[in-house]
């Protein structure tokens, strides 16, 4: 069949003409496997209008979507040691960490911006899961204290949205580290009498689960997200048991008490405000 590509092909191209499609025209759906308009996918905030998987979304698109219309400030986060462990794999920790900023346009895998939410002022960290897969490093951990320091100077609520595949390997020891260290600067915004409020989203798992991903007043989740510290199916190898139907995911951990609500993203930006609104209330009543 060489005649078809060596000489009909190329006839029927040049008497219609070559029309070149764009890669990103289209986006197929993880769950459900249709294809989605990419236009139509990011008017509906990365979310399948046909079965509602909620995929992953980019740091900028995530703080539009939470912030009001007035829009955002973002704040230049502290400097860490670059390659503290000097670690080399297949590549040099330091070659990975300028290939990624090169591909996201992002200094590490959390961004921090403070603006309003429904009117309400708020200090929001996003942590990049297209960053390193949102591993915390030493960088994580300085952006989280910055971002609690800004809440207690602002006296402002702290909302943390997560994505996370654990602590970075990179780092060893130095990445276990900041587990404590967020979970410090979290109880600063606490003590300050300030709300912290989490949303989790897929993944949030590893060492951003054991620390401060699970210490927040309000704990919030999306439809269907990952949410463990380690996966389900080294739990399985574990305890050498079945695991239950949806284990680890948003609307299990809801009905087993550790969240509070399981939300939508459309419904997102509306919740926290009425949330940040109501326990700004009782702020209001204890101080009196």
């Amino acid at each position: 069949m060489s005649w078809l590509t060596t000489y009909v092909r190329p006839k029927v191209r040049n008497l219609l003409g070559r029309r070149d499609v764009p890669d990103n025209l289209w986006t197929q759906c993880e769950d459900c496997s249709q294809m989605i308009f990419s236009k139509d996918l990011e008017k509906a905030m990365n979310v399948c209008p046909h079965c509602g998987h909620h995929m992953r979304a980019l740091v900028n698109d995530r703080l539009a979507w939470t912030f009001d219309e007035s829009g955002y400030t973002r704040i230049e986060l502290p400097k860490a040691p670059t390659d503290p462990l000097g670690f080399r794999d297949q590549k040099r920790y330091v070659d990975r960490l300028k290939e990624q900023r090169a591909k996201t346009h992002l200094d590490e895998s959390l961004v921090v911006a403070h603006g309003t939410i429904a009117g309400h002022k708020a200090v929001v960290a996003v942590m990049a899961y297209e960053f390193m897969a949102g591993t915390m490093g030493a960088a994580l951990g300085e952006g989280i204290v910055a971002a609690a320091r800004l809440a207690v100077l602002q006296q402002a609520p702290l909302v943390i949205f997560t994505a996370s595949g654990g602590a970075r390997m990179q780092e060893g020891m130095i990445s276990l580290m900041q587990m404590p260290r967020t979970t410090i600067a979290v109880q600063m915004v606490k003590d300050a009498g300030l709300p912290y409020i989490v949303v989790m989203t897929n993944p949030t798992t590893g060492g951003v689960t054991a620390s401060f991903a699970m210490l927040g007043d309000i704990q919030i989740a999306e439809p269907n997200a990952l949410i463990g510290f380690a996966g389900p199916r080294v739990i399985e190898q574990t305890v050498r048991e079945t695991l239950p139907d949806g284990f680890q995911r948003s609307e299990f951990l809801r009905d087993h008490g550790m969240l509070d609500m399981v939300v939508a993203r459309k419904d997102l930006r509306e919740t926290l405000g009425r949330i940040i609104g109501l326990l700004g209330r009782r702020q209001v009543g204890v101080a009196a």
